[in-house]
Protein backbone atom coordinates (compact mmCIF):
# COMPACT_ATOMS: atom_id res chain seq x y z
CA UNK A 1 0.00 0.00 0.00
CA UNK A 2 0.91 3.76 -0.84
CA UNK A 3 2.10 5.92 1.92
CA UNK A 4 -0.57 8.31 0.45
CA UNK A 5 -3.04 5.67 0.60
CA UNK A 6 -2.13 4.62 4.00
CA UNK A 7 -2.84 8.26 5.36
CA UNK A 8 -6.25 8.15 4.01
CA UNK A 9 -7.35 4.86 5.43
CA UNK A 10 -5.58 6.03 8.67
CA UNK A 11 -7.51 9.42 8.62
CA UNK A 12 -11.02 8.52 7.02
CA UNK A 13 -12.17 6.53 10.62
CA UNK A 14 -10.99 9.15 12.59
CA UNK A 15 -13.61 11.59 10.32
CA UNK A 16 -16.36 8.55 10.96
CA UNK A 17 -15.37 9.05 14.84
CA UNK A 18 -16.01 12.18 15.14
CA UNK A 19 -18.81 13.00 12.89
CA UNK A 20 -21.75 13.29 15.11
CA UNK A 21 -18.89 15.67 17.53
CA UNK A 22 -18.19 17.77 14.53
CA UNK A 23 -22.18 18.50 13.45
CA UNK A 24 -23.16 19.39 17.02
CA UNK A 25 -20.29 21.96 16.78
CA UNK A 26 -20.67 23.39 13.50
CA UNK A 27 -24.56 23.83 14.26
CA UNK A 28 -23.43 25.70 17.44
CA UNK A 29 -22.02 28.70 15.24
CA UNK A 30 -26.06 29.11 13.37
CA UNK A 31 -26.48 30.51 17.01
CA UNK A 32 -23.95 32.91 16.70
CA UNK A 33 -25.38 36.08 15.04
CA UNK A 34 -22.26 37.97 14.31
CA UNK A 35 -21.14 35.69 11.94
CA UNK A 36 -22.21 36.55 8.63
CA UNK A 37 -25.35 35.27 6.36
CA UNK A 38 -23.26 33.63 4.03
CA UNK A 39 -20.94 31.71 6.29
CA UNK A 40 -23.37 30.58 8.67
CA UNK A 41 -25.82 29.18 5.04
CA UNK A 42 -22.90 27.06 4.10
CA UNK A 43 -22.74 25.70 7.93
CA UNK A 44 -26.39 25.07 7.84
CA UNK A 45 -26.19 24.04 4.48
CA UNK A 46 -23.28 21.17 5.30
CA UNK A 47 -24.92 20.34 8.36
CA UNK A 48 -28.77 20.04 7.46
CA UNK A 49 -27.07 17.53 4.28
CA UNK A 50 -26.64 15.11 7.21
CA UNK A 51 -30.32 14.40 7.67
CA UNK A 52 -30.78 14.19 3.91
CA UNK A 53 -28.09 12.10 3.71
CA UNK A 54 -29.20 9.35 6.71
CA UNK A 55 -32.32 8.81 4.54
CA UNK A 56 -30.43 7.68 1.45
CA UNK A 57 -27.94 5.74 3.10
CA UNK A 58 -28.53 2.26 1.56
CA UNK A 59 -27.87 -0.76 4.02
CA UNK A 60 -24.06 -1.84 3.69
CA UNK A 61 -22.68 1.29 3.06
CA UNK A 62 -22.88 3.27 6.05
CA UNK A 63 -19.03 4.11 5.78
CA UNK A 64 -19.26 5.72 2.71
CA UNK A 65 -22.60 7.18 3.33
CA UNK A 66 -21.06 8.75 6.70
CA UNK A 67 -17.54 9.50 4.86
CA UNK A 68 -19.75 11.61 2.72
CA UNK A 69 -21.20 13.51 5.16
CA UNK A 70 -17.91 14.03 7.16
CA UNK A 71 -16.57 15.48 3.67
CA UNK A 72 -19.35 17.34 3.09
CA UNK A 73 -18.68 19.26 6.53
CA UNK A 74 -14.97 20.07 6.12
CA UNK A 75 -15.91 21.31 2.80
CA UNK A 76 -18.68 23.78 4.21
CA UNK A 77 -16.35 24.71 6.67
CA UNK A 78 -13.59 25.41 4.11
CA UNK A 79 -16.26 27.73 2.61
CA UNK A 80 -17.43 29.55 5.62
CA UNK A 81 -13.91 30.24 6.54
CA UNK A 82 -13.92 32.50 3.49
CA UNK A 83 -16.74 34.48 4.61
CA UNK A 84 -16.90 36.79 7.53
CA UNK A 85 -16.57 35.29 10.64
CA UNK A 86 -16.36 38.43 12.60
CA UNK A 87 -17.86 37.70 16.22
CA UNK A 88 -17.21 34.17 15.81
CA UNK A 89 -16.05 32.98 18.99
CA UNK A 90 -12.61 32.00 19.82
CA UNK A 91 -13.15 27.92 20.20
CA UNK A 92 -15.58 28.17 17.34
CA UNK A 93 -13.05 29.76 14.89
CA UNK A 94 -10.46 27.03 16.08
CA UNK A 95 -12.75 24.28 15.65
CA UNK A 96 -14.12 25.63 12.29
CA UNK A 97 -10.44 26.49 10.84
CA UNK A 98 -9.19 22.50 11.73
CA UNK A 99 -12.20 21.45 9.18
CA UNK A 100 -11.51 24.24 6.82
CA UNK A 101 -7.50 22.50 6.47
CA UNK A 102 -8.79 19.25 6.75
CA UNK A 103 -10.76 19.92 3.43
CA UNK A 104 -7.04 20.27 1.66
CA UNK A 105 -7.25 16.41 2.39
CA UNK A 106 -10.49 15.68 0.44
CA UNK A 107 -9.18 18.12 -2.31
CA UNK A 108 -6.33 15.91 -2.36
CA UNK A 109 -8.03 12.47 -2.05
CA UNK A 110 -10.89 13.52 -4.69
CA UNK A 111 -8.53 15.31 -7.30
CA UNK A 112 -10.42 16.68 -10.52
CA UNK A 113 -13.71 15.86 -8.41
CA UNK A 114 -13.50 18.20 -5.56
CA UNK A 115 -14.55 21.18 -7.77
CA UNK A 116 -17.50 19.15 -8.19
CA UNK A 117 -18.04 18.16 -4.67
CA UNK A 118 -17.65 21.84 -3.71
CA UNK A 119 -19.73 22.99 -6.12
CA UNK A 120 -22.32 20.52 -4.80
CA UNK A 121 -21.50 21.85 -1.07
CA UNK A 122 -22.30 25.93 -2.49
CA UNK A 123 -25.72 24.55 -3.67
CA UNK A 124 -26.44 23.36 -0.17
CA UNK A 125 -26.55 26.69 0.93
CA UNK A 126 -30.83 26.56 -1.37
CA UNK A 127 -31.13 22.81 -0.22
CA UNK A 128 -33.57 21.25 2.15
CA UNK A 129 -34.00 18.00 3.94
CA UNK A 130 -36.65 16.68 6.04
CA UNK A 131 -38.87 19.73 5.17
CA UNK A 132 -36.25 22.61 6.81
CA UNK A 133 -34.78 24.39 4.16
CA UNK A 134 -31.65 26.49 5.23
CA UNK A 135 -33.63 29.45 4.75
CA UNK A 136 -35.95 27.95 7.19
CA UNK A 137 -33.25 27.30 9.79
CA UNK A 138 -31.88 30.82 9.60
CA UNK A 139 -34.37 32.58 9.18
CA UNK A 140 -36.91 31.64 12.10
CA UNK A 141 -35.70 30.89 15.69
CA UNK A 142 -37.96 27.65 16.33
CA UNK A 143 -36.94 26.20 13.39
CA UNK A 144 -32.88 26.79 14.32
CA UNK A 145 -33.78 25.82 17.79
CA UNK A 146 -35.64 22.51 16.20
CA UNK A 147 -32.40 21.85 14.17
CA UNK A 148 -29.80 22.25 16.70
CA UNK A 149 -31.70 20.11 19.12
CA UNK A 150 -32.15 17.32 15.87
CA UNK A 151 -28.48 17.60 15.35
CA UNK A 152 -27.58 17.04 19.20
CA UNK A 153 -30.25 13.90 19.01
CA UNK A 154 -28.02 12.63 16.11
CA UNK A 155 -25.18 13.44 17.92
CA UNK A 156 -26.21 11.71 20.69
CA UNK A 157 -27.19 8.06 18.94
CA UNK A 158 -24.74 8.39 16.08
CA UNK A 159 -22.28 5.25 16.42
CA UNK A 160 -19.07 4.95 13.91
CA UNK A 161 -19.68 2.52 11.37
CA UNK A 162 -16.32 0.07 11.00
CA UNK A 163 -14.07 1.46 8.22
CA UNK A 164 -12.07 -1.63 7.12
CA UNK A 165 -8.60 -0.07 6.09
CA UNK A 166 -8.37 -1.22 2.64
CA UNK A 167 -7.69 0.39 -0.61
CA UNK A 168 -10.95 -0.98 -2.54
CA UNK A 169 -12.59 1.22 0.24
CA UNK A 170 -10.93 4.17 -0.85
CA UNK A 171 -11.87 2.85 -4.65
CA UNK A 172 -15.26 2.39 -3.77
CA UNK A 173 -15.68 5.94 -2.09
CA UNK A 174 -13.75 7.47 -5.05
CA UNK A 175 -16.84 5.87 -7.42
CA UNK A 176 -19.19 6.51 -5.30
CA UNK A 177 -18.47 10.60 -5.51
CA UNK A 178 -17.87 10.06 -8.95
CA UNK A 179 -20.96 8.94 -9.75
CA UNK A 180 -23.52 11.05 -7.24
CA UNK A 181 -21.82 15.05 -7.83
CA UNK A 182 -23.14 16.78 -10.93
CA UNK A 183 -21.12 16.96 -13.83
Amino acid sequence: MSEDLSTYLETFPNWLRSLGQDAEKLARILEQKSVSQTAREYVAGGVNYIFKSLDLIPDGIDDIGYLDDAFVLRVAADLAVQEDLAGLDAESSRFLNRLANEAEFVRNFLGADYGRLEGYVRGLRKGAARGRAVSDILGSVNVQKEFVDDVRGFAAGYESPKFAAEEKNLIKMKAFFDAKLPR
